[in-house]
């Protein structure tokens, strides 16, 4: 057993270091570039503090980085007025604030609906509004549905549809870059990301419009592919070798724990077996006031219970009697009865003719 104990360590260290070679060499490429960028970064700063001297801002974060959420409400202090998404009636609402002291209610002045919802059964392609935003005298917002389907859209005050940009993609967020002249518009399809870039018309005029003169013409796409866990094992082990060896150790291990698993289970049966018969031998012996003698080892128990099957088995051939392996078959005469005659089963008209 000790022999066997070796082994099996020996197999799980095998094991062990065999996943981790694997794992090294499916290494996300994300995490390497995330890890290289990381270096060069700090290859950066130590070069720059060379050269210029410390200084505590050139390792903070920059404060000019854009960052991508879906944003339901947008307030305009000037103008006292709330634009909040309505996910439910796939609507933009333009709520007014109350000048009077006192007066907590906020009237709604405008909605524009986004799609239609009612009556209607493929609700995946129903078109819901996901973020809003207030630039200028406009009201930028993005609605999208759950199947390959968005759209940005630019409004006026009064709820009226100044402009609209359809994409084919499920967007989530969008952020007005003004010092690119650009609106930023993420979306995710089925193997990674969409980023779409809207250009504002570089025109003379005023934001306003710009923005009302958004066409699809302007959109540049860029996408990104995330690739999956089976893509990665196939770049990192081309043949499938590492996988092969994986698969084929994994299987044997498992066998082996069954293995021993089962002999430690018919081992310990084998014992309570053992330990309830000589229980019951010795309330016998005590009962009759005779001795009983029970085997005291697990070989010497298995002979002892091969003698008695044999001896069931005889007894139980020698309880049936002899029987005359000759078998007679009589013929029984029967009388005759009509009700399965030929005769009445023929058609007697080609008889008559």
């Amino acid at each position: 057993m000790n022999k066997l104990h070796k082994f099996i360590a020996a197999g799980l260290v095998g094991m062990l270091f065999l996943v981790g070679s694997v794992t090294a060499q499916v290494q996300q490429p994300g995490q390497q570039d995330a890890q290289a960028t990381a270096a060069d970064q700090q290859a950066q700063i130590v070069d720059t503090g060379s050269a210029v001297g410390p200084d505590i801002h050139l390792m903070c974060p920059p404060f000019d980085v854009m960052d991508f959420a879906s944003n339901t409400v947008s307030y305009l202090p000037k103008r006292r007025i709330f634009v909040v998404v309505d996910s439910i009636d796939c609507a933009v609402d333009i709520l007014q604030r109350s000048k009077v002291k006192g007066d907590t209610t906020l009237k709604r002045i405008a909605r524009y609906t986004t799609d239609v919802y009612k009556r209607r059964h493929d609700l995946v392609n129903i078109v819901r509004p996901v973020s809003v935003e207030i630039v200028g005298e406009r009201i930028v917002f993005l609605a999208s549905s759950a199947k390959d389907s968005s759209y940005l859209g630019v409004l006026d005050f009064d709820g009226n549809l100044k402009t609209i940009v359809g994409f084919n993609c499920t967007a989530y967020a969008f952020h007005i870059n003004l010092q690119d002249n650009e609106i930023i518009v993420m979306s995710r399809n089925p193997v990674g990301y969409d980023v779409r870039f809207v250009d504002l018309d570089n025109e003379k005029g005023s934001l306003e419009d710009h923005l009302d003169r958004l066409d699809t013409a302007g959109v540049t796409a860029f996408h990104y592919h995330v690739p999956k866990q089976s893509e990665r094992i196939q770049a990192a082990d081309p043949v499938g070798i590492g996988l092969t060896v994986c698969a084929v150790a994994v299987v044997f291990l498992a066998l082996l724990f069954i293995a021993v698993i089962l002999k430690g289970y018919g081992k310990a049966i084998m014992k309570i077996q053992d330990r309830k018969a000589r229980k019951d031998a010795a309330a016998a012996a005590s009962q009759n006031g005779s001795t009983m003698t029970v085997p005291a080892s697990p070989d010497t128990a298995g002979e002892v219970y091969a003698a008695i099957a044999t001896a069931i088995y005889l007894y139980n051939e020698e309880m049936h009697d002899e029987e005359n392996t000759i078998i007679t078959i009589q013929k029984v005469e029967r009388a005759w009865t009509p009700w399965n005659a030929k005769f009445y089963n023929m058609n007697h008209y080609f008889n008559r003719k």
